[in-house]
């Protein structure tokens, strides 16, 4: 069983929903999207409560995957929860260090439909599922529209997906496949947002955009979770996260917060690098500006799509995050992405996305510049699976009639 209860009904913690931006409270249990401020909305739990249920030992028994954290999720049925086998992701060592410190990854392409996108929407769906929602829609560069799809699919939700027409056709098929209606867009995403926006009124669809409703940020601080819980309830020194909406960085900061209360870790926090690429580098441009809000970046262009989002609606989350932790904001260019990529395939036989590959080309900038200090550990996040993505063909051909030159080969 994906819960390991026989209760169709799910302990239950929320107290409210809050706006990110202003504090007030807002009824939990109702259909949300942004706050009365226009900021996004958090949902808070009786954590005092929590802490008596949500314990080591009640975990050391649960099935391994993102729903054992129940207390600190928002869904009130099992019924409602729309499922694919969310596994626990690892966390995998990379590359020796002769310093004694740690290079680690999660590798969240593991995860239904291929991303960390997954988590978000897995939780997302089941409540707009729970909240009597029966069409969705959103913007994508690809890996949310593929696990809206899904998820929505799984419990007999309607979606639909707006992409840029540049998105990767892998993702487009996918999405159609696994039920999603899919246009393309001759637009950046947050233009494709403006579309989904607009259709509201006239189709009916609730508005499942990055931040735009609250429980994809609660699916996302599952990341933080089971990171925790995987060290041993002993964060590292650093997280390296590909940014483009930033979901999952506010929503580990969220965890850390929740973890604390209820006292399964101690003050300690990782600094939080916002990794982004040179091409599309609105939250690097704000953090060292010294600014609360990014403006929308002109003329946005990167190989990791994932992360080329010209402006994000949570940018003050993210940047709070980033300078509460002690951390920074970093953009790479595309050709450190690249040479990051075929690294540690080459040398690690890890696949890794474009956007996975943004945080290793920061991190090797990081040693480089003595902001990784001797025997810190630091946790990657590779939010994709990287078969899902384009590969420079590099396949060498071989004639079996003509004579083999094997010395020649061994020097290839």
């Amino acid at each position: 069983m994906l819960i390991d209860a026989a209760r169709a009904d799910l302990p239950h913690f929320v107290t409210h929903l809050e706006c990110s931006k202003t504090g007030e409270p807002i009824e939990a249990g109702t259909l949300q999207n942004l706050s009365p401020a226009g900021a996004p909305i958090l949902v808070r739990y009786d954590l005092d409560a929590v802490r008596g249920a949500l314990t080591k030992e009640a975990l050391a028994g649960r099935l391994p995957n993102f729903w054992r954290y129940r207390e600190l999720l928002p869904v009130r049925e099992a019924a409602h929860i729309a499922s694919l086998g969310e596994e626990m992701t690892p966390l995998l060592p990379l590359g020796p260090s002769a310093d004694g410190g740690k290079l680690l990854v999660k590798d969240e392409g593991r995860l239904p439909t291929g991303s960390f996108k997954a988590r978000g929407l897995a939780l997302a769906i089941s409540m707009a599922k729970e909240l009597g929602v029966t069409r969705v829609a959103l913007p994508t560069n690809g890996n949310a529209g593929a696990a809206t799809a899904a998820y929505a699919s799984r419990v007999g939700i309607e979606s639909y997906v707006f992409c840029p027409d540049d998105t990767p056709e892998i993702n487009l098929r996918e999405i159609a496949l696994q039920g999603g209606n899919v246009w393309t867009v001759n637009g950046l995403i947050d233009q494709c947002g403006a579309i989904v926006g607009a259709g509201e009124g006239a189709m009916g669809w609730f508005n499942l955009s990055t931040l735009k409703e609250p429980y994809r940020i609660e699916g996302k601080k599952t990341m933080g979770f089971e990171l925790a819980e995987q060290m041993g309830w002993e964060l590292p020194d650093a997280i390296f996260y590909p940014t483009g909406g930033g979901t999952g960085l506010i929503g580990m900061w969220k965890a850390f917060d929740e973890l604390e209360a209820i006292g399964l870790i101690g003050p300690k926090r990782p600094r939080m690098i916002a990794v982004q690429a040179a091409g599309c580098a609105p939250i690097v441009k704000a953090f060292e500006a010294g600014e609360e809000h990014a403006p929308r970046w002109e003329d946005a262009h990167t190989v990791a799509a994932g992360i080329r989002v010209p402006a994000a609606i949570g940018d003050f989350l993210i940047l709070r995050a980033v300078r509460e932790s002690g951390g920074y904001a970093v953009a790479v260019e595309d050709e450190a992405i690249l040479a990051a990529r075929e690294r540690i395939g080459r040398e690690d036989g890890l696949l890794i996305c474009p956007e996975g590959a943004a945080t290793a080309a920061a991190y090797y900038q990081a040693r480089e510049e003595g902001k990784i200090g001797k025997g810190e550990t630091a946790v990657l996040f590779n939010c994709g699976n990287g078969l899902k993505y384009p590969m420079p063909d590099l396949a060498m051909t071989l004639d079996r009639n003509a004579e083999i030159d094997w010395a020649e080969m061994a020097r290839a």
